[in-house]
């Protein structure tokens, strides 16, 4: 067992003892001949005492030597002890946010009861809403995406020196031939587009990389525009030496937290080499100076690369908030399968707080009303490849209106499956400095709520189901009201 969870276990069971006995610190140190100083080190899992002072210690304390030096702990601490026994601590990305694992050894010592309620809470909470290790990780990785504002100019500055040391022209569409050379050439890899099409079970994977072999296992079904997109990523480990990272492309599995990290700079570099910022940010900017908003023009841009629609829309969340200071956003994607009314949200993110759109509630039915979904009701009914479609969203009970731009594309790994990429942009004073286009008549504006659930919208033509939750709100603040007047009339 580790040094540092022996000495922070023994920490705890001398603490709970001292104040089960109502002692203090100066107290044991009275009683002990220890001084408190030392006493407080062993206290927070700093130090650990020679058995002779154990010895003495249990004395003092009338506790069996046996179970001083036992790791076994108390219903009131196990949660504790499971948790720094799991090894999670070494796992979860503090470094991302400044944090020390000795700073939380501190904070478990110093509060192991109120520490111990947080745990608990959190497994609650965890277990009722199927919150896993990856949802974490995942979750991780958005919060550093938002403390960077999803903007990293090292990668950026990382693709610069890959293109000019490869002579890629970023001015030029990249191809997936001339990265695929790359790969082959100078990294070893050899290149399989067949295998995969015999196993049945991995019809939803996109490649399989063997490491042993450098043999990348390519699905037959991709399109030029997502072989792209996972060579560059095959190159973004190679040229940035990550030697932690995901295999499988969906990622069906990882081992640690830098895998998934890895994972998601990988992709990054993938977005910011296929889609280069210089490049993007003029295309943008011609757009914006227009006093209308012309859909050609931006279909045009995203056809112009060669990346998929979402490729497209996740590099918005990179370049808006570095180029034109809109930081305001969100990224929703939704999938949908024909013939159904249920639509799931699979990604979310959001950039400066958490906005009105969002998946915070279980199993509730998302606005009908949301663009989101109508692109994905529209590509079911008429069969297109891509359909867009933008809209003006107005939350009348959080006061505040998003312009929406949607795409929906089908799903080229199952047959009947579509699914929805959109960015939302709060309507605020920069966003109106930055898009001429946003008085356009021409853009539709529709007043939406979160879910059915919630919606206070009277006569609502795609409502699925009532608003329960909302009725309740309203009853309970009803009753508080009755109450509070009955309060003052017998007062």
């Amino acid at each position: 067992m580790e040094e540092s969870y022996i000495k922070v276990v023994f920490g705890l069971k001398l603490k709970q003892i001292r104040v089960d006995k109502k002692l203090s610190l100066f107290g044991l140190s009275k009683l002990s001949g220890l001084s408190k100083s030392y006493l407080n080190e062993i206290e927070n899992g700093k130090k650990y005492p020679k058995p002779d002072k154990i010895v003495m210690l249990a004395d003092k304390l009338d506790i069996p030597y046996d179970q001083m030096v036992s790791l076994k702990l108390d219903k009131n601490l196990a949660p504790i002890g499971d948790l720094l026994q799991s090894k999670i601590l070494k796992e979860l990305p503090l470094e991302l946010f400044g944090i020390k694992e000795s700073n939380l050894i501190d904070i478990v010592a110093n509060a192991p009861t109120k520490v111990n309620a947080f745990i608990s809470t959190i497994i609650k909470i965890s277990q009722h809403y199927n919150f896993t290790k990856e949802s974490f990780y995942l979750a991780s990785v958005r919060s550093f995406q938002e403390a960077n504002n999803n903007y990293f100019d090292d990668i950026e500055q990382s693709v610069l020196a890959f293109a000019k040391a490869y002579h890629i022209n970023l001015d030029e569409t990249v191809t997936s031939k001339e990265l695929q050379e790359i790969l082959i050439e100078e990294f070893g890899y050899t290149i399989n587009h067949s295998e995969l099409d015999n196993h049945q079970a991995l019809d939803t994977l996109r490649s399989v990389f063997i490491p042993k072999t450098k043999t990348l296992l390519l699905a037959s079904r991709m399109d030029e525009a997502q072989r792209t997109f996972i060579y560059a990523k095959e190159l973004a480990y190679n040229y940035l030496e990550y030697k932690e990272r995901l295999y499988t492309f969906s990622w069906i599995k990882f081992e640690n937290f830098d895998q998934v990290l890895n994972n998601f700079y990988a992709s990054y570099f993938a977005g910011a080499l296929i889609l280069p910022k210089a490049i993007l940010t003029d295309k943008l900017t011609d757009l914006f100076s227009k006093n209308t908003f012309d859909e050609s023009l931006f279909l045009d841009i995203i056809h112009s690369f060669n990346a998929s629609p979402e490729s497209f829309y996740q590099r918005l969340t990179n370049i808006l908030p570095k180029e034109f200071n809109i930081q305001n956003l969100f990224f929703l994607r939704f999938t949908h399968r024909s013939g159904t009314e249920r639509f799931h949200l699979k990604k979310e993110f959001h950039l400066s707080h958490q906005h009105s759109p969002n998946a915070n509630e279980s199993n509730e039915h998302y606005c009908r009303r949301w663009v989101s979904l109508k692109v994905l009701k529209e590509i079911d009914k008429d069969n297109k490849d891509h359909i867009f479609d933008m809209q003006i969203s107005n939350y009348p009970s959080d006061n505040v209106s998003y312009l929406l731009l949607s795409s929906a594309t089908k799903d080229p790994f199952k047959e009947g499956y579509y699914r929805s990429i959109s960015i939302g942009l709060l309507i605020d004073k920069q966003l109106k400095k930055k898009l001429n286009f946003l008085d356009d008549p021409k853009i539709k504006s529709q007043n939406v709520s979160v879910t059915c659930e919630r919606c206070a919208i009277k006569d609502c033509e795609v409502r699925q189901v009532p608003a329960i939750r909302l009725e309740n709100k309203e009853k309970n603040s009803e009753i508080e009201l009755v109450v509070e007047d009955l309060k003052k009339r017998f007062s």
